[in-house]
């Protein structure tokens, strides 16, 4: 972390004295936008997005600049404008492989799963590397196909080649994540617990650990991670799982207190990105935040731009609550 902190200050430094040419420029971006994922923080994640924003009022012809808006824009789910990015980029030649693996990890986000799989197939059939390898891993974890996105991760892993652990600690997450999804808590430890000794700052990956122990009645244990988490991360969701916690320990007044700060952090980054967390929102309304009919509409939101079955079934479920709570 120290020396990704330290490349970040080198690349900004850079860009300040107007030096860096336009591949520095895409470095700095995605470096900003992993530091975010890894720390938990939606202000990187904002950084990188500025920056990529600024590379192309400065280079508006150059498609390295698209494909690193185009990736921000991804993060955020603002996936037509990502594809538009793509699009102007090939039409500035740049190579066709590079933008059909932006494209497919689009497609599958948005639930275009036999165009995703299609591309994912060709990227393999010109070089079986890492990314081929854990593009399809990750596809298959989307699917809900958690074995077999675990046969491709471990594929990937085999065969990485470099020196970087954030690379092989993202692949180990996503497949925590599938097995998540399949509600297969012993086999998602194995694999976060494999992120964590191999990226001990590992934000996301001590949150998914906090939620299996509370599922599985270690309450305390949780109570103590999340404590952390929402001292380093900014993501409303670590302060919404705090105030689950304690509501489960009967500690009212600071399961409310958290309750209420995960609504107001809500409030905020939906006003800012309501694409990308209308779910998480929904989440939080038909839970701990006690309001079904607010999840319900959200959760329709979501499904419109994302018509997964993850979506949906979000759906199903707060349509659910609704009825009961009628």
């Amino acid at each position: 972390m120290s020396n990704l902190d330290a490349r970040i200050e080198g690349l900004t430094a850079q860009v300040a004295r107007g030096v860096p040419a336009g591949d520095e420029w895409g470095e700095l971006v995605e470096l900003t936008a992993l530091r975010g994922h890894v720390r938990g923080r939606i202000d990187e994640a904002e950084r990188a997005a500025s920056l990529a924003e600024a590379r192309m009022g400065q280079a508006p012809h150059d498609p390295w600049s698209l494909v690193a808006r185009a990736r921000t824009a991804a993060h955020f789910h603002r996936f037509p404008a990502a594809l538009a990015d793509l699009d102007a980029a090939a039409a500035l030649g740049l190579d066709r492989r590079i933008l059909d693996e932006e494209r497919a990890a689009v497609h599958q986000a948005v639930g275009r799963y036999d165009e995703a799989l299609a591309l994912h197939r060709h990227a393999l059939s010109q070089r079986r590397d890492f990314t081929a390898l854990g593009a399809l891993g990750a596809y298959h974890a989307e699917c809900g196909e958690a074995a077999e996105a675990e046969r491709w991760f471990l594929a990937a892993r085999y065969g990485y080649r470099g020196v970087s652990p954030f690379p092989l600690a993202v692949l180990e997450f996503q497949c925590a994540q599938a097995w998540l999804s399949m509600d297969d808590v012993a086999r998602a430890r194995i694999w976060l617990e494999a992120a964590i000794r191999r990226l001990p700052a590992y934000v996301p990956a001590h949150g998914r650990i906090a939620e299996i122990d509370a599922a599985e009645g270690r309450v305390a244990v949780a109570i103590g991670h999340l404590r952390r988490l929402v001292l380093e991360s900014d993501d409303p969701q670590y302060e919404a799982q705090l105030a689950r916690s304690l509501a489960a320990r009967e500690a009212g007044a600071e399961a409310e207190f958290w309750r209420a700060r995960a609504a107001a952090r809500y409030e905020t980054v939906m006003a800012r990105h309501p694409e990308a967390y209308a779910d998480h929102a929904a989440e939080f309304w038909l839970t701990v935040g006690g309001d079904p009919s607010r999840a319900l509409r959200l959760a329709l939101q979501n499904v419109r731009l994302r018509p997964t079955p993850r979506a949906r079934a979000l759906v199903d479920r707060a349509s659910r609550r609704v009825g009961q709570h009628r």
